[in-house]
């Protein structure tokens, strides 16, 4: 079934308390996707953000981030006073995220409702429910969180090695941050829950977003250190990234542990089942981030200080998905198969049927034929205009290499095109495509540039800023890709 649908981040959604949440402006843009006639929602990882504050870099697997808790549904609550809300000053910016700031009001708020919160059957079931990983977060952070922050690497030994006996003295000491960060769990998945319903009663399906990787600060790698490559003092023996390429000399040294694959395949891949399962209570649809290190994984010596000097492993490959699909069913993912990728990577994304991606910014180069360009398409992949990591179609534009941007004007024949008008080609493009499902980033629907860009990869500083401001989706736009999506039968 053709389909089309939008790439929005939830902290990039307009917000007076500084970051985008579960708020009425969440369900508003449910609405605007529904009457713009789109059946998807993109949106990136939800869990709990870190220095960086990327979200693929989180404390857990599982947790969700407390950022993304509407104040104004605890205000209905009787948990919080408006006054307190907006006493705090949470940004200065209404286009951008200022993080230091919500972390710093954040979570004394987020306190106040905790401390007037009184815990009923639903929460104890909650609790009761998620005990397989919540019970180890919530000490993972209280632990955390009383030591300023600092890596578990750097906890006293009996702490890092999880003995018994100061596992429970730290139960005992911080029993009340524990169910503060139990009360953040609850609030966050109650709120989602609704979001996602909502989407869901109207026609709107969500896609979740996981790295293929934990970060090596995270409660994942704390309380299961038996799941990656550690040594014997929990250190780890070799980290992801990726090798030299054109785009970076050194490589990428993203840092995250490598798993033991043989001991996931003793036990019949039982962390990843239980990891998947609990996607599908909070997407409707799972895209993979770093398909390809299922075949093949680059390993990075750890202690380097860059990825030259890594090499690849292999990866568990089909047998993952078989014992995925045997437990799980035929579950719906997207593979994030983007980049170099070898004959293997691409018999591994067909042997599990998996749609692929196709990135239309990754198609315009003039030296070469590229499977991007969608004449070379089968019905079975997800056409992006761009993603993330990519520039916003008129920041690209400006950055080609004029040969290139040549090639793409003379493959649209869209020369008389205004400039501000371009992202709506390539919408088009996109739309018209055989993919079965077209997502487009919010931006290019807005014509913004790249002052709207989401993430620029191996930097830091200025990502996961960008958000919408409000009114910013206008009913003209709507209009416009209501008109789009009908043309090219994605309605």
């Amino acid at each position: 079934m053709r389909a089309s649908g939008v790439l929005l981040p939830v902290s990039s959604l307009p917000s007076k308390y500084g970051i985008g949440s579960f708020s009425k402006e969440a369900f508003e843009f449910v609405d605007q996707l529904k009457r713009g006639g789109q059946k998807y929602w993109q949106i990136l990882p939800l869990g709990p953000t870190g220095e960086g504050d990327s979200p693929y870099q989180s404390f857990s697997t599982f947790a969700g981030n407390p950022y993304f808790i509407d104040l104004e549904t605890l205000i209905e609550e009787g948990l919080l006073t408006r006054e307190e809300c907006d006493s705090v000053d949470f940004t200065g910016h209404p286009a951008y995220v200022e993080y230091e700031k919500i972390y710093c009001g954040r979570f004394p708020v987020l306190k106040k409702a905790f401390q007037r919160f009184v815990p009923d059957q639903a929460f104890y079931d909650f609790v009761e429910e998620n005990k397989f990983w919540l019970e180890d977060y919530g000490l993972y952070m209280a632990i955390k969180n009383s030591l300023n922050g600092i890596s578990w690497s750097e906890w006293e030994d009996s702490l890092k090695r999880r003995m018994p006996e100061a596992l429970e003295q730290k139960r005992q000491e911080l029993t009340e941050e524990i169910q503060f960060v139990y009360f953040q769990q609850y609030e966050f998945m109650k709120q989602w829950s609704k979001l996602k319903q909502y989407a869901n009663d109207n026609g709107i399906r969500i896609i979740g977003d996981i790295p293929i990787y934990v970060a090596f600060d995270s409660a994942d790698a704390w309380a299961n250190p038996e799941l990656f490559q550690f040594d014997e003092a929990c250190n780890p023996i070799g980290v992801a990234g990726c090798p030299p390429d054109a785009f970076a000399a050194t490589g990428q040294l993203w840092g995250n542990p490598l798993y033991d694959w043989d001991y996931h395949r003793e036990t019949g891949y039982a962390w990843w089942i239980q990891r998947l399962r609990y996607c599908y209570k909070l997407y409707d649809v799972v895209r993979v981030d770093h398909f390809r290190g299922f075949d093949e994984y680059y390993a990075i010596p750890f202690g380097h200080e860059t990825a030259q000097y890594g090499k690849w492993e292999k990866g568990p490959g089909i047998e993952l998905f078989q014992a995925v699909k045997k437990e799980l069913g035929n579950v719906d993912i997207i593979a994030e198969d983007l980049g170099y990728l070898t004959e293997s990577v691409i018999q591994l994304v067909k042997d599990t049927g998996y749609p692929g991606m196709k990135v239309l910014q990754f198609a315009f180069d003039s030296r070469e034929e590229s499977d991007y360009l969608p004449h070379n398409y089968n019905h079975n992949c997800v056409v992006y205009t761009g993603t993330h990591d990519n520039n916003t179609i008129l920041g690209w534009l400006d950055e080609m290499a004029p040969h290139d941007r040549d090639f793409a004007l003379r493959y649209m024949n869209n020369y008389h095109t205004p400039h501000y008008e371009m992202p709506w080609d390539f919408i088009r493009l996109a739309m018209a495509s055989v993919a079965d499902l077209a997502v487009t980033p919010i931006q290019e629907f807005l014509c913004l540039g790249g002052e709207a860009r989401i993430n620029r990869p191996s930097t830091l500083g200025t990502n996961w800023k960008w958000r919408l401001t409000p009114g910013q989706i206008t009913d003209q736009v709507i209009g416009r890709m209501y008109e789009m999506t009908k043309l090219y039968g994605r309605l």
